[in-house]
This record gives structure tokens, C-alpha cells and sequence, in this order.
């Protein structure tokens, strides 16, 4: 093994061209840690934002981008138990995933079941913990619940739905076109936010009873909308604010009547033990689907590793349907 990789840096915020490769000393991994040797990794849309520079690293986090990686185990670190060398892994990093080697904390990784794929494995992590962790973990679905998913398309929301679905929820989705609406349809209840009123639509399906969750990346101009959707003790779960941070009025009578939870979070921000909690319950309520074959990511499109501005241009237009996902080896 050479003791040099390629990766991929930012070399200033701005446009896909900003995206440039170096080559480096392979990381070793920390005592928790093993070093994979990356096959595939996904794009996510906080990589997009970091190359903007709107999404800030924390203090001693790598500003290589990356945030999910499958691949080879090839080092493990004094402390590692769980893993050893030759493993099929993937894993959450933090950060560093745009490149041939990447360490990932053993806590953040998981086990690639067999009859997975490198790509499908790749396109797992960013999305999973980050459903699981709001979804379920914060937004308490349940069996027999209903959840509404605004972004229905993206990597999130085809997630969701497809988790939702094997979990015992009835899903609805908010999409941006009547194509987004046909590619989903086999899944879920798929609105055309742009011809459709979604709340409508949503009372007319329900009889007026509304929904138990709502997995929500537009933000401000929904608000409204969600929380007249809301059935008592309903959840809002915030995981973006695409369409604006700030709401400019908030039903505070409905919210106490309807006694409302209404909470929100980053993946990025949340500590190793927390990420460590989400790796346990995707272990034991998820890992057991993809054993069977089931609740794996919808991949729209796969780009070579010396692609990355593609992949990048690819996820900026917002025409993706599921994941996308670039191939290293």
C-alpha cells in the first residue's frame, strides 16, 4: 500500500469549481478508530453548503469533505474490538469521506450485510442516522402513525418514506414536480407543492385527522401549514430551513392546545456519544432490513472519483431522486 491518497478539498467557497484534488499522506487511524479504504462515498447536501461556506466545521474537524464512506477495513486502531482488517464497512465520518483512505470512528461504523453493494452501502450513513435520530429517536414515530416528509425526492426524504413504510407509518410527501410525484409514487402519498395545496390534500386523505410527525427542511414558509396539520401531540422536527429561518408569526394557542413538540437538529453538531446511541438503534431496528434486502437508499445516479465536480453540478440542480453517489474504486 502507497503512503500517499487523493482527496478532495475546497480550495475557497463558491461553485463546483472551487472543488480540487491533493495528494496526501494516508491518515492512521486514533485508538476508536478504522482506517477504510474508501470504494464509494455519498453527497450530501451539507457538502454542498460547506463548498458554498455556509455550513461552518466545528473546532478540530477536518475541512476535507465527506460525510458517509463504504468500503475496506485496512488499519484498526489499539482499542477497536468490534472490527478487523478485511471487514466490508460503512460509516458516518467526521468529515474526510471525499478521498481514497478516511479514518471513521469504530462507534459511527457499521458492517456491510451481505448482498449489499459498495454504492447502495455508501448512500446509507449521512441519511439513516439522520432519520433515525429525528424520526424516531426525536420525533417518536410509531407504528400506525402517519408522517409527513417535505423533500420527499432528496436522499433524506426517500429515506424516510422507504423506513417509514418498513416501520408500520402511513407516509406523505411534498415534492416540486409532477415528475418527482410519478418517481415516488409506487412509495408513497407524493403533492406536487407547486400545483397542489399540501394541507389540503393531506385533510381530504385523512378526513380532516392531519398527521402524527413532520420531517421538515423548508423551514419558515411551512410553519403554518404544519402546525394546522398536526394532530394532538404531534412532533415538527426541523432538519433544514431551505426556504427561510425565520417565521414571522407563531400560533402559540395551537402549539399549547394541541400540546405540540416542535424540535430540530444537526448530525455535524452532535457528540460521540450521541452518534455512538444512533449506530445501536440503525443496528438493531435497521440492519436487520437490509439483511433481508429491504430499506436500502434509492441511488439516482453514480459518478467515477475524478468526477466530482459532476456529482457536485448533479446534486445542485435539485432534479436527484435518491442518492448520489461517487465511486472510487
Amino acid at each position: 500500500m502507497s503512503n500517499t491518497m487523493q482527496q478532495v478539498i475546497i480550495t475557497e467557497p463558491g461553485g463546483i469549481e472551487k472543488l480540487a484534488y491533493e495528494n496526501v499522506a494516508i491518515p492512521e487511524p486514533a485508538a476508536n478508530e478504522v482506517l477504510v479504504k474508501v470504494y464509494a462515498f455519498g453527497i450530501n447536501r451539507p457538502d454542498i453548503l460547506q463548498r458554498q461556506g455556509l455550513y461552518p466545521m466545528p473546532k478540530g474537524v477536518t475541512p476535507v469533505p465527506g460525510l458517509e464512506v463504504a468500503g475496506e477495513v485496512v488499519a484498526i486502531g489499539s482499542e477497536v474490538t468490534e472490527f478487523k482488517v478485511g471487514d466490508q464497512v460503512c460509516g458516518l465520518t467526521n468529515g474526510g469521506g471525499y478521498a481514497e483512505y478516511c479514518v471513521v470512528p469504530e462507534t459511527q461504523t457499521l458492517e456491510i450485510p451481505q448482498g449489499v453493494s459498495f454504492v447502495q452501502a455508501a448512500a446509507i450513513p449521512e441519511t439513516f442516522y439522520t432519520v433515525w435520530a429525528n424520526v424516531f429517536q426525536m420525533g417518536q414515530a410509531k407504528a400506525g402513525e402517519t408522517v409527513l416528509i417535505h423533500g420527499g425526492t432528496s436522499g433524506i426524504g426517500t429515506t424516510a418514506i422507504k423506513l417509514c413504510n418498513a416501520l408500520g407509518m402511513k407516509t406523505f410527501a411534498t415534492v416540486g414536480s409532477d415528475e418527482k410525484v410519478q418517481a415516488i409514487s409506487d412509495i408513497t402519498t407524493a403533492i406536487n407543492y407547486k400545483t397542489q395545496d399540501f394541507e389540503q390534500v393531506i385533510n381530504e386523505a385523512t378526513d380532516n385527522a392531519g398527521v402524527d410527525v413532520i420531517l421538515d427542511i423548508v423551514g419558515a414558509p411551512y410553519l403554518a401549514q404544519n402546525l394546522n396539520l398536526l394532530r394532538r401531540d404531534g412532533r415538527l422536527v426541523y432538519i433544514a430551513f431551505l426556504g427561510g429561518a425565520k417565521a414571522k408569526e407563531v400560533k402559540l394557542g395551537q402549539i399549547m392546545m394541541k400540546r405540540l413538540t416542535i424540535t430540530g437538529s444537526t448530525m455535524r453538531a452532535r457528540n460521540t456519544s450521541e452518534k455512538a446511541e444512533i449506530t445501536q438503534g440503525l443496528k438493531q431496528h435497521v440492519l436487520p432490513l437490509w439483511e433481508k434486502g429491504e430499506c436500502l437508499p434509492m441511488i439516482y445516479k453514480t459518478f467515477k472519483f475524478d468526477q466530482i465536480q459532476d456529482a457536485h453540478a448533479a446534486m445542485d440542480t435539485g432534479e436527484h431522486v435518491g442518492k448520489i453517489v461517487v465511486e472510487v474504486i
